[in-house]
């Protein structure tokens, strides 16, 4: 018996979409910046998905850029506005952004921006009152991210994207964990860029876009083209942006179903959980990704401490595949950033695991993981333990 239960590192693509990817292959593999029959197809496919993307998240199909993934929109959000200065400027994010925010703005900082990284409670959340005494004069973007992947707290962006407004401060937000899970209305949020992924929608991997309000104004990251407004230059990869269109498409359709459906698979993996002690639930629990569990192991008094990592792989053995925190960062045995911001030691901070449902998972799965993970943790508890390297 197999259980896959790391949907937020990524998500098996849908037939559907990968029957849109084999199409775009077959019929659409003109170059869409062509004039020609062959070209147009292409770039129908690409209008065709900009439609669907943009109506997730309630937005203008023309708001939506086409990127490689989140990573390359959450860069395009940060490095696109800090471009456009000649002098440093003073830019806000959480402490517990994804590495693609955090690492792009240690990039700036070295180069003489000013950041502000606001502070998290125990449950990861941000305190609005936090970002509105951090504006500045020269602040010119503020981002947080929307859903947390590591421990599930979901931000509350409305009140601070109203806040960032009310300064006339551009707001960007990672939505990439929670576009297609939680309904995302950008004709209401006041939020001016958004990241989003294909892949983590069930679509396929190597696609991604940033949502740019109208009246943004963004620098270019690279050169070329000018393809997608100038500002993602490149020939676009059809196949995979009209996999994403798709996905988002039935994401949409689905959404009203499957997110009560997960919260109580969610909340059925916690209950079963709750009778081991050494089990410590990680982020809010309510204003939380409804496919999101995780918790840090303690196991106080062990001469060689249990890691994320040591039950990650005993699962694996067990034919469950979970995560050890940030999957973009699973493979490394420093403690978690984002558990250091919340306030936890190190040695809980290093022994963290996340479990996240999708659409395949069903009430057995949860409750052979659950049986399995109770196991597992008495059996690593009850012998001494090699030090993972």
């Amino acid at each position: 018996m197999q259980i896959y239960l790391d949907y937020s590192a990524t998500t098996p693509p849908r037939p559907e979409a990968i029957a849109a990817v084999r199409e775009a292959f077959d019929l659409q593999w003109g170059n869409p910046s062509s004039l020609h029959e062959w070209g147009q197809r292409a770039a129908t496919a690409i209008e065709m998905a900009r439609i669907r993307v943009a109506n997730l998240v309630n937005a203008p199909p023309e708001s939506i850029v086409f990127t490689s993934g989140g990573t390359e929109a959450d860069n395009l959000a940060i490095a696109g506005i800090a471009l456009q200065y000649d002098r440093p400027q003073h830019l806000i994010i959480s402490s517990v952004e994804h590495s693609a925010i955090a690492k792009t703005v240690e990039a700036l900082e070295k180069r003489g921006w000013e950041v502000t990284r606001l502070g998290v409670d125990r449950q990861g959340r941000v305190n609005p009152s936090e970002l509105q005494n951090a504006l500045q004069r020269n602040t010119v973007l503020v981002s947080v991210i929307y859903g947390q992947s590591e421990v599930g707290t979901v931000q509350p962006i409305q009140v601070l994207g109203d806040i960032a407004r009310s300064h006339g401060v551009p707001f960007h937000t990672d939505a990439v964990q929670v576009a297609g899970r939680l309904p995302v209305d950008l004709e209401k949020l006041p939020v001016d860029l958004l990241s989003l992924s294909s892949h983590k929608i069930y679509g396929p991997q190597g696609a991604g876009a940033l949502y740019l309000r109208d009246g943004i104004e963004l620098a270019p990251l690279f050169g070329g083209g000018g393809q997608e407004r100038g500002l993602r230059s490149g020939t676009q990869a059809v196949g995979a942006i009209a996999g994403f269109g798709v996905a988002a498409q039935l994401a949409s359709r689905e959404m009203s179903r499957e997110v009560p459906r997960l919260c109580a698979l969610r909340d059925r993996l916690f209950d079963a959980l709750a009778d081991v002690p050494e089990l410590i639930p990680t982020g809010d629990r309510w204003q939380r990704l409804p496919h999101h569990v995780s918790f840090c192991l303690a196991a106080p008094g062990r001469e060689k401490p249990i890691s994320g990592r040591d039950l990650v792989r005993q699962m694996n053995l067990a034919g469950i595949g979970i995560s050890s925190g940030s999957a973009c960062s699973s493979g490394k045995l420093n403690p978690s950033p984002v558990l250091l911001a919340m306030g936890y030691e190190p040695e809980l901070a290093t022994a963290a695991i996340r479990m996240t449902l999708g659409r395949e998972t069903t009430a057995a799965d949860i409750d052979w993981t659950a049986m399995v993970l109770k196991q597992t943790i008495r059996r690593l508890l009850a012998r001494p333990l090699c030090v993972s390297v």
